[in-house]
């Protein structure tokens, strides 16, 4: 490790260099997220499985942006989603894997970028997602267990999407992730949890599609996230941390 990166550690930020771009190189993007899916046989490809169907979801929706989704192989992607559906109703991240509401959410949101919602069983992928629900009102992400935040958004989000939002029990859902807003205006994956910027964005959108906002002091939690922006223009996740572009 050099010096200088030792020195940016220390430091909690980067060093933007004075060459950088100054403007969004469009066609390289375009070009690099195009070779990724069509390179199915490379390493990096085949190590991704776990999280592909994720992944799918964030590449056609940078290609979207760029303006560039006709460039995509649709049917491919509709394919993809097809295997990847399990009898229960989830979606897991590939062909083979288990099903989880992180995948399902996505799943779902590419069916919607597509226009083809169709795809989705409506009502298996609501019994599999209200099957989640636990006593508390948390989500558990799949059969293995672990409560998280980030699911309790993945639920919630993905019933809106389904215009199905009264088949868990919301009050409850509401309850458990009020349990983890934390003194600072953030929120952690559970109660007691750390405040992160994941779990900001995660409760945030779930207390806004349940139309509770007014439940949270606004103005605290804009100030955590506002805190978090570092002197290069970059947003952290945690106090103390380097900034990263998915926090942006």
């Amino acid at each position: 490790m050099s010096l200088a990166s030792v020195w940016n550690i220390a430091r909690r930020d980067i060093a933007i260099p004075r060459n950088a771009p100054t403007e969004l190189l469009k066609e390289k993007h375009k070009e690099f997220l195009l070779g990724y899916s069509r390179d199915r046989d490379s390493y990096e490809y085949i190590m991704a499985e776990y999280l592909r169907m994720s992944g799918v979801y964030w590449c056609l929706t940078a290609m979207d942006l760029l303006g560039a989704i006709d460039e995509v192989d649709k049917e491919f992607i509709l394919d993809y989603i097809q295997k990847s559906k399990r009898e229960n109703g989830g979606y897991a991240p590939a062909e083979g894997h288990d099903p989880h509401l992180l995948h399902t959410l996505s799943a779902i949101q590419i069916a919607i970028t597509l226009g083809r919602l169709d795809i989705i069983d409506k009502v298996k992928t609501v019994s599999f997602i209200k099957s989640l629900q636990q006593e508390d009102g948390s989500f558990v992400g799949d059969s293995a267990g672990e409560v998280d935040t980030r699911f309790s958004f993945c639920a919630l989000a993905s019933l809106h999407f389904l215009e199905c939002l009264d088949a868990v029990n919301i009050p409850k859902a509401i309850d458990f992730i009020k349990s983890c807003y934390n003194f600072d205006g953030g929120f952690g994956t559970r109660p007691g949890s750390e405040s992160h910027s994941g779990q900001v964005y995660c409760c945030v959108g779930a207390l806004a599609i349940c139309g509770c906002l007014e439940l949270i002091n606004v103005e605290r939690t804009a100030e955590w996230l506002a805190e978090r922006q570092c002197p290069s223009g970059g947003l952290c996740g945690r106090p103390e941390k380097l900034p990263d572009v998915c926090y942006s």
